[in-house]
């Protein structure tokens, strides 16, 4: 359906009203107040009231006030249910929108695809993954937002606060067309108990990563990278998948990656989930090939599945400990080990605690969530005290960035080794980091703003013809990346990754993310193919500062700074980009870590292929010379690289310190 376009906002009386709209929520989405402690204090209430219907003429006041006071009341949020729009949210061919600027029309495709019921986690909510990943605060912030959006000329940009649209201000052609901040708080006041609060006051957000800045594109992102990940896991220890086990958990927040990944790797899966329905969508999507609910019978079909050196994937309806004890007693060896559970937000369901039913917990955290803490608190220890266990028979076991060595260390599990640091390393600091990140390589995506299937299916043969071009060329050190892509890319439409918008990623350097550019905006000015969305997840090279994840293989201190991720936004803004974003939040949780990112449309003119190459290289080579700078000696040898390619690139190189001459005079 085209959209003729974003009328005035007003008071639709026609429209959803609160009573309407609460029946589409998963009864099993809690929203309590009970976990904003503060929204009680009249003077609390009447602010937020106050915020929320400033977008208003006073004429409607006084028929929305108790409107939106029930909301604040009943979900911690006020989400101006009444003016969910009626008609179909997903992502349209780009010119099925009302537009001046086809860059806007880029950018409203995108917010479509983040809040399309088929990707987003609680699409009602505003909130694409992550349980609390949001796109805007309220739906009268995107009928805002889409009428500016539509409305908008190449002369103008857009700017967002935490979901909020300031407004369109005079910019020029080269200047992004929007500029995203979600949740910029000040340090001393960005710990999670004041996220409820802003939220709730409708002043910030948690945008995640790519939810708040337009850029998901549903699961199949969170695939690519878990099976990079499990497969350089295996290479890792020195075993092929084959009969092997992973071990992990979790199948709603993080999009029920893990089976999916586990089934490209050519292992055998095991995926604890206690949410049953989260279970069944991912059976139903074909991402799970079976599902047991009882230890004694996952025992058994393990032992057989090892023996048929099947590879195959399982859901474990139940609480990942169990499955963590069930295979210790039996003697069943793990050969890797994670979670993938939300623990970003371990009090609102991001992690659940054993002995207790799904809908057990869920009514603890809304009746007494002080008690479901100290029981999440309990399970950790639990969970960290098997997971050491099986480490000692020879798992190997990381943290897959959600949160839970920090999580479990908060808990006071026995999860820290004597000299202070995590007895497990992130899966950055293992693998992603030295094996790929100090390369250059991270998850380069892009969309066919056409929606056309044939387009997507042109646009993988091009990336492949590109990779295959490339490898031949590549230094030993970066080979086999380049074949895992090539192989992805070659299996991608098989494995019927997408949903949502018509949208590929794959692992690619700074040259292979420029030269597949720059092909598909020849083949775009050929008449090939329609104009292509770039753009990446924000777990990526350079966009993101985290210690407990992107940033996690940095040992020289700046693991906990932001310089990087707030240099590349800035960078990204004049080199190109079609709209920026920066986030306090992303995986690991809020106050956790700075995440930054773009968006970038391709049209096949000279100006997007002059663009591309000069953002792109500036977007990978920013987190490249940072590494550089922490003496990671991939990241050395690629910067090496890549000032030998550009005459204009002079990177400061570090001067390596010699450990004897340290220990000489410090003892």
């Amino acid at each position: 359906m085209m959209i003729q376009s974003f009328s005035e906002l007003k008071v639709d009386t026609k429209g959803q009203k609160l009573i309407d709209i609460s029946k589409k929520i998963s009864k099993k989405r809690i929203l309590s107040k009970s976990k904003i402690k503060f929204e009680i204090e009249s003077v609390f209430k009447k602010l937020a009231l106050k915020n929320a219907l400033r977008y208003f003429d006073k004429k409607f006041h006084e028929e929305l006030i108790s409107e939106f006071k029930t909301e604040l009341e009943k979900y911690g949020r006020i989400y101006m249910y009444r003016f969910k729009p009626s008609y179909k949210i997903y992502a349209r061919s780009i010119n099925e929108y009302p537009f001046k600027s086809k860059q806007a029309a880029s950018i409203m495709l995108m917010i479509q695809n983040n809040l399309d019921e088929k990707v987003a986690q609680h699409p009602h909510e505003l909130i694409t993954y992550g349980g609390n990943g949001s796109v805007f605060q309220n739906w009268a912030q995107y009928l805002i937002s889409m009428k500016y959006l539509s409305e908008m000329s190449d002369e103008q940009t857009l700017v967002m606060y935490s979901g909020h649209p300031l407004g369109l201000f005079p910019s020029h052609k080269n200047a992004p067309r929007v500029v995203v901040t979600n949740g910029m708080v000040i340090p001393n006041y960005s710990e999670k108990n004041h996220l409820e609060k802003f939220n709730a006051l409708g002043v910030s957000q948690y945008g995640q990563m790519t939810a708040g800045s337009y850029m998901y594109i549903g699961p199949q992102g969170i695939v690519h990278g878990t099976t990079i990940t499990v497969l350089n896991a295996f290479r890792k220890i020195g075993k092929k998948p084959n009969g092997r086990i992973f071990v992990t958990s979790g199948l709603g927040g993080m999009s029920g990656a893990q089976p999916k990944a586990g089934n490209i790797s050519g292992c055998i899966t095991i995926c604890a989930e206690v949410n049953l329905k989260a279970i069944e969508t991912r059976y139903s999507q074909n991402w799970v090939d079976e599902i047991i609910a009882d230890s004694k019978k996952l025992i058994l079909r393990v032992k057989e599945a090892q023996k048929n050196k099947e590879i195959i994937s399982i859901a474990f309806h139940g609480n990942i400990v169990e499955v963590w004890e069930s295979l210790y007693e039996n003697k069943i060896l793990v050969d890797i080990g994670s979670d993938q559970t939300s623990l970003h937000n371990p009090w609102s369901g991001g992690y659940y605690p054993i002995g207790l039913s799904f809908e057990e917990a869920n009514q603890l955290i809304s009746e007494n969530p002080k008690e479901f803490k100290n029981k999440v608190k309990s399970t950790l220890k639990r969970h960290v005290e098997i997971i050491n266990k099986h480490v000692e028979r020879g798992t190997y076991f990381f943290d897959y960035g959600n949160a839970f060595l920090l999580e479990a260390s908060k808990a006071k599990a026995d999860i820290i080794k004597k000299d202070g640091s995590f007895k497990y390393p992130s899966y950055v600091q293992d693998i992603m980091g030295p094996m790929c990140f100090d390369y250059g390589f991270g998850p380069f995506r892009w969309v066919c703003s056409s929606g056309k299937q044939e387009d997507l299916d042109k646009t993988d043969q091009i990336a492949c013809e590109v990779l295959e071009s490339l490898v031949k060329k590549a230094s030993s050190d970066k080979k086999q990346q380049m074949l895992d892509n090539i192989q992805w890319i070659k299996a991608a439409k098989q494995n019927k990754l997408v949903v949502g918008s018509k949208a590929r990623i794959l692992y690619a350097d700074s040259n292979g993310r420029i030269e597949i550019a720059k092909a598909f905006n020849n083949a775009i000015s050929k008449g090939e193919i329609g104009p292509i969305i770039l753009g990446r997840d924000h777990h990526d090279v350079s966009g993101t500062d985290s210690p407990y994840r992107e940033t996690s293989n940095i040992y020289d201190g700046s693991q906990f700074t932001a310089d990087m991720a707030i240099q590349n936004v800035i960078g990204d803004s004049f080199r190109g980009a079609t709209w920026v974003s920066i986030h306090n939040g992303g995986g690991v949780g809020w106050g956790e870590v700075i995440n930054g990112g773009f968006g970038m449309l391709i049209d096949g003119t000279i100006e997007s292929a002059k663009n591309l190459e000069s953002m792109l290289f500036w977007d990978v080579n920013n987190g490249i010379a940072r590494r550089n700078w922490a003496r990671n000696p991939g990241a050395i040898d690629e910067i090496k690289r890549a000032m030998k390619k550009n005459s204009d690139l002079k990177v400061t190189l570090p001067n390596l310190v010699e450990d004897k001459l340290l220990e000489k005079i410090i003892t």
